[in-house]
Order: C-alpha cells, then structure tokens, then sequence
C-alpha cells in the first residue's frame, strides 16, 4: 500500500497498533508549547505595534498571497485534501514552527510572524471543529 493511499481507518489501526506515537507525540506537544508561547507573545507585541503604525500592506501576503491562487483552488485547500486530518494537522503546526523559527532571521519579521498565526489559528480551528 503506499502512503497515499491510506484510509483514516489505516491510520486509527496504526495508532492502536503503536501507541508510544502517541505518547511521543504528547512529550514533543509539550516541548513545542513551552517554546512557543514566549514566541507568540512576541508576535502578538510586534503585531500590535504594527497596527497602532496603521501600514497599508498593499497585497495580502499571509491571507491571500497571489502566488497560491493560480487556478481554480487554493494551494492550501489541496494540501488537506491530499492528506488524512492527522497528517494536515502536522502540517499546519510544521509550518507554524517554521514561521516561528525563522522570524528574526529573514527581514520579514511581522509578515513570518503573521503567517505563523495564520497556520496556528487554523490549526486551532480544526482542532476545534473536531472536537465540537
């Protein structure tokens, strides 16, 4: 079978079958939300000064970046479409660590961190709607 190919019910029997992924998974959660919060604060500081300079962006480089709208559907909206819900939610949470990593590293520190928050929020948002 190829990876591609896996149900979400391949994915629960794998879990079942090897629960110490999970419990890995927890140890790295943890990890990742003690170094996360202090940068998100951070972020949120940097995006308040920001908004109280009151900058016209032009371009909505987080939201809607031209470069990812070239056809019908979203670059994003066929990354999910292509993995399980356990796989695009690592997904999005990479993507937020990359943001997050590399901020003060790039010259685009409030544009890294913006996007960061726009993975995290919808990160949160499908944890939330499939916890409801």
């Amino acid at each position: 079978m190829r990876l591609n190919d896996a149900t979400p019910e391949d994915w629960d029997r794998l879990r079942k079958a090897h629960p110490a992924i999970e419990r890995a998974n927890d140890k790295a959660a943890a990890i990742f939300n003690n170094w996360v919060d202090p940068a998100m604060e951070e972020a949120h500081e940097m995006l308040a000064k920001e908004q109280a300079q009151d900058l016209d962006w032009g371009e909505d480089v987080v939201n809607s970046p031209k470069h990812y709208n070239t056809g019908n559907i979203e670059c994003i909206e066929a990354i999910e479409e292509s993995m399980s819900s356990v796989a695009f939610k690592g997904y999005l949470k990479g993507n937020t660590m990359k943001y997050l990593w590399r901020y003060d590293y790039k010259g685009k520190q409030v544009e890294d961190l913006r996007k960061a928050q726009w993975y995290l929020n919808k990160l949160t948002d499908m944890v939330e709607e499939e916890n409801t």
